[in-house]
């Protein structure tokens, strides 16, 4: 069994111990979107919803998650993370708000999870905003697409 494993030899959940693991540069992107009524994201565009500034709201709430990972997810290791990064844009021909998130760390694990969890706040904090106004919108394709450093590397 590898050392790298999530569960002890009695099949018990652990969180992997990355203790003896160089730290390296790391970094991770993740991309998801939030799909809309066209009318939804001309407001949002315009900045015309009553709530605000949907996208800055969105943005530090991803920033925001990112730095808390490890208390959202189970035995995710807590990172102290060098960057976070969290990008909101309208594409009206796809009536979308596409969200970018990159993470940045100096340590003995990846931030996959921290950019992942970055775009999911803050499309769901987009969604909760919006939500009034367009009930139907969904969050979509959520996913991992680029990561480097480490062992593995790109």
């Amino acid at each position: 069994m590898s050392d790298l494993t999530h569960f002890d030899p009695t099949g018990a959940a652990v969180m992997v111990d990355v203790g003896a693991k160089p730290a390296t540069r790391r970094a991770a992107t993740a991309t998801g979107r939030v799909r809309m009524a066209p009318a939804t994201l001309a407001l949002i565009d315009a900045g015309g919803l009553a709530k605000g500034d949907v996208l800055g709201v969105a943005r530090l709430a991803g920033i925001m998650a990112a730095k808390r990972t490890a208390e959202l997810i189970p035995l995710c290791h807590p990172l102290p993370l060098t960057s976070v990064r969290v990008d909101l844009a309208c594409d009206p021909a796809a009536s979308v708000v596409e969200i970018t998130a990159t993470c940045g760390v100096t340590g003995p694990t990846g931030v996959e999870m921290e950019a992942l969890t970055a775009v999911s706040v803050a499309a769901l904090t987009l969604y909760d905003m919006c939500k009034a106004v367009d009930p139907a919108m969904e969050i979509e394709a959520i996913r991992l697409v680029a990561k480097s450093g480490g062992k593995s590397g790109r």
